[in-house]
């Protein structure tokens, strides 16, 4: 037997020993999410409203063009999150009901990426009302929600993350953070 047949002979005999097990690919893992401690301040501006919102998170002016003074972004820097907030005055019943409308289509604009639309009504005791949308699946936005008191306040908001939608991973986040969004509902005041 020659040297060139002897290791094409290893060569061979390696390939057909090295496949015998059989590989299995490790399951997608997600990184461990450590949140903050709860913690809430209160929101006060030349705004017409006040609110508590998390200490761990940072409220500033929008600065996109076309921002009016008194629309937000409320940053979740540990999250890459970013809840929108959008503040117009109700000038007639018609302006509030294309305002309501809007938000809705904006919620509902989901739809394609959604795997369901969850819309809760808001009803509180200081002058605040509304519709909650919790958006489920692989979509922009998961959280919306407007409150006014129906005469002369109408606040829009919409959670987004700076990051490819992926349920599974963001679904901890939204959590969390929907408490804090129920908590700023809750506490909001008009001036």
């Amino acid at each position: 037997m020659s040297i060139k047949n002897f290791i094409l002979l290893i060569i061979v005999a390696g390939f057909f020993a090295g496949c015998g097990n059989n590989y299995v690919p490790k399951p997608a893992g997600y990184p461990r999410i450590n949140f903050p401690e709860r913690g809430y301040q209160t929101y006060t501006s030349q705004c017409p409203f006040t609110f508590r919102y998390p200490t761990y998170a940072n409220i500033a002016k929008d600065s996109s063009a076309g921002a009016e003074p008194c629309f937000l972004d409320m940053k979740f820097p540990q999250f890459n999150a970013t809840l929108h907030i959008t503040y117009k005055d109700v000038s007639s019943a018609k302006n509030f009901f294309q305002m309501s409308e809007d938000a809705r289509t904006f919620a509902y604009k989901h739809t394609v990426k959604a795997e369901d639309i969850i819309d809760s009504q808001i009803v509180r005791p200081n002058k605040v009302s509304g519709m909650f949308y919790d958006i489920e699946g692989n979509t922009a936005s998961s959280l919306q929600f407007y409150v006014t008191d129906s005469v002369h306040h109408y606040i829009r908001a919409a959670l987004y993350f700076n990051s490819r939608p992926n349920k599974d991973s963001l679904a901890p986040v939204i959590r969390f953070i929907h408490t804090d969004l129920d908590t700023l509902v809750r506490s909001l005041r008009w001036k």
